[in-house]
């Protein structure tokens, strides 16, 4: 073959593969976000992977656009990525499809991007209602001088004095200091019988009493907590201890402006831009109801204009862009409280609710004897059936698999019955499960799997380009064992190697659980047969399952229901504290056994053998899981101890909380 025929396959192989790529994200909109791109050309385009949610800001992204035309509107949904762009004429857009479709552009952390553009009819995204600041929340801009500023910032001694109380606590991902009182971070509460010595710095005091004689605030601070975030760092969401401080929370940012996110129980979440020098004080229901954290990330999503420079970040896309994160020291003042919490919201109020009884197990024993019985022991029997409802694969996680580079070596830990492993056939990818049943079926599919525990890896530290760990870490029964597992895939990472995590979720509710990744599939009476008993795990009606089954690997879309109302409800098991999961309903515990209904024959040569308790109106087998179903910011709290990570990504996804690490 000579040179030139030697260019031109090159060449038409380069085009096949970006064609594949660009349909590819055609029906990753249409499937995800309900965009609807059309075939002919119109004066309006849908550019996927150029959005606030992949790292592309308004100021990159819009120069490279009007290189073809008069633009006349740029609209960047929030934390999405992908954006909308309007051409004055439809000639234009045609010369951006055709000039621009392939184009690799860098963010702002120098990552390369590849943009690639379909037709639209219209712009169309699900739009965040209006919202407003939760109520008793309120932002005071420039509350102080850059001169107190540069004060206060210099007051803080972040070195290691042991001979004072004061001392740095080292946080993983933040350095924080306090005075006061010390806030012990492991019962989320003060010793108000040990006051610290000294108070609160002096210069703190002239500050707070300017505010109080302003009505900025109502009662003076006892207890003062400075943090100091790196950019990409972050704090799980919480509500401080409501029996620990009196109602008005107050929080000066220093150094840099930061978006902190509050959430209302019922899911509603409001991001709230917090300019540098300004004062963010929470009293009533933002302070005792609603959650509020810091989202570990290096850019926030702001207005572009200076009108909006504090308050709620608005759903207005033509305004907003990316904001590279720096430096930013918080003084969060708080007034320790001396008597039990009377709040108006009993629910969450630790004063309020009786308490729970302490959790299960105890030690280090009892959680492996439990995990034998309920874990390994329940998926050996089980592996076939399990195996027979989990074919398709969840796009997040097949997308982070074909954004790997070519040849990546990649461990899918606890990887069932292998579902991600042959999803990218440029990856050297190797699977390992407890399971013996379910490594053989991995081996008969011709895949690369062994049997060991996920807490001991046989596999070289250092010596992997990526790792996913797709609902496992739920089955440890301490906090001890699921941040060792989390630990075990750092150490097989090689230094920026990243791994991509999933757990249940607490949050997700029955009736909500209609799963827009299974939308529109039909599915024979025979098929549901056939895959009804792992309904009961999916928290989804038989009528959405895909054709081939569920969508998890070592587990599914979290276990809110069961094919058969009322049966195995919120019972004990034998020998078991963990209340066993009631079917059809959300989550009341945290700890919990999940039922298994054993049905059908999925496998013809291997008969089924009723290896579990019968009921009278059920003849199936019921076998239970053990699964610690987890709260928002648990997951990322849990990574944030580890010393050698940073959090790339976290995100909810069908009834899961997943995180993206990247080893440092």
């Amino acid at each position: 073959m000579d040179s030139s025929h030697q260019h031109n396959y090159k060449l038409n192989k380069t085009e096949k593969k970006f064609l594949r790529k660009q349909i590819k994200a055609k029906h990753t909109l249409l499937r995800h976000e309900g965009i609807e791109t059309v075939s002919y050309a119109t004066q309006n385009l849908v550019v996927a992977n150029g959005g606030l949610g992949n790292g592309v800001s308004r100021r990159q992204l819009l120069p490279v656009l009007e290189k073809c035309g008069l633009v006349e509107a740029l609209l960047m949904p929030p934390n999405k990525p992908y954006s909308f762009a309007r051409y004055n004429t439809t000639e234009e857009s045609k010369r951006a499809y055709v000039t621009l479709n392939g184009k690799e552009i860098v963010d702002d952390l120098g990552q390369k991007i590849i943009l690639y553009l379909n037709f639209v009819e219209k712009a169309q995204w699900k739009e965040m209602g209006p919202q407003a600041l939760p109520p008793g929340l309120m932002v005071i801009e420039e509350i102080i001088s850059s001169e107190d500023e540069k004060m206060l910032l210099e007051s803080v001694d972040w070195t290691e004095d042991t001979d004072n109380q004061n001392f740095q606590k080292s946080l993983k991902h933040r350095r924080v200091k306090h005075f006061g009182y010390e806030f012990h971070y492991g019962s989320n509460n003060v010793d108000k019988d040990k006051p610290l010595p000294g108070g609160l710095p002096d210069i703190c005091n002239s500050i707070l009493e300017k505010w109080l004689k302003e009505g900025y605030i109502k009662h003076k601070p006892d207890q003062l907590t400075v943090n100091q975030y790196e950019p990409g760092h972050g704090i799980p969401a919480h509500i401080d201890t409501h029996s620990a401080f009196e109602d008005e929370i107050i929080s000066l940012s220093l150094g840099s402006e930061i978006v902190m996110d509050f959430k209302h129980p019922d899911g509603v979440t409001v991001p709230v831009m917090l300019p540098r020098r300004s004062l963010l004080v929470m009293t009533g229901e933002s302070r005792y109801l609603w959650t509020h954290g810091i989202t570990p990330r290096k850019f926030d999503t702001v207005q572009a204009s200076e009108a909006h420079k504090s308050g709620i970040i608005t759903s207005n896309l033509g305004d907003l862009t990316l904001n590279k994160r720096g430096i930013r020291t918080s003084f969060t003042f708080r007034k320790v409280r001396q008597t039990p919490c009377n709040c108006s919201y009993p629910l969450v109020c630790d004063s309020q609710r009786k308490e729970s009884p302490p959790s299960f197990p105890e030690n280090d024993k009892e959680a492996s004897q439990l995990e034998q019985e309920h874990v390994h022991q329940v998926y050996e029997e089980i592996a076939r059936h399990f195996s027979s409802t989990r074919h398709s694969p969840w796009p997040l996680i097949v997308e982070f698999l074909e954004a790997l580079p070519s040849g990546s070596i990649v461990a899918d830990i606890g990887c069932g019955n292998g579902k991600y492993l042959g999803i990218n056939k440029e990856l050297y990818m190797m699977g390992c499960d407890r399971s013996q049943n379910l490594v053989d079926i991995c081996r008969e599919k011709h895949f690369q799997a062994f049997v060991c525990d996920a807490l001991a890896v046989p596999v070289r530290s250092g010596s992997c380009d990526a790792c996913i760990s797709i609902a496992v870490i739920h089955h440890f029964a301490t906090v001890e064992r699921r941040v060792a597992a989390l630990q075990e895939l750092v150490r097989l990472l090689r230094p920026g190697g990243k791994a991509l995590v999933y757990v249940w979720a607490m949050e997700q509710e029955y009736k909500k659980q209609k799963s827009k990744y299974l939308r529109g599939n039909r599915i024979s009476q025979e098929k549901k047969e056939e895959i009804n008993s792992d309904a009961s795990v999916q928290g989804l009606h038989v009528e959405q399952m895909p054709d081939m089954g569920t969508q998890d690997s070592v587990s599914s879309v979290p276990s809110i229901n069961d094919s058969q109302e009322g049966g195995c409800d919120s019972r004990k098991v034998t020998n078991s504290k963990l209340p066993v999961h009631t079917n059809r309903t959300t989550f009341h515990s945290q700890d919990v056994l999940v039922p298994w209904h054993l049905r059908g024959n999925p496998n013809k040569d291997k008969p089924v053998e009723p290896l579990g308790p019968v009921g009278s109106h059920d003849p199936s087998p019921v076998f239970h899981r053990y699964y610690h179903v987890f709260r928002e910011g648990e997951l990322e709290a849990a990574c944030q101890t580890l010393s050698n990570v940073s959090i790339l990504q976290s995100y909810y996804d069908q009834g899961n909380w997943c995180v993206i690490l990247q080893k440092i």
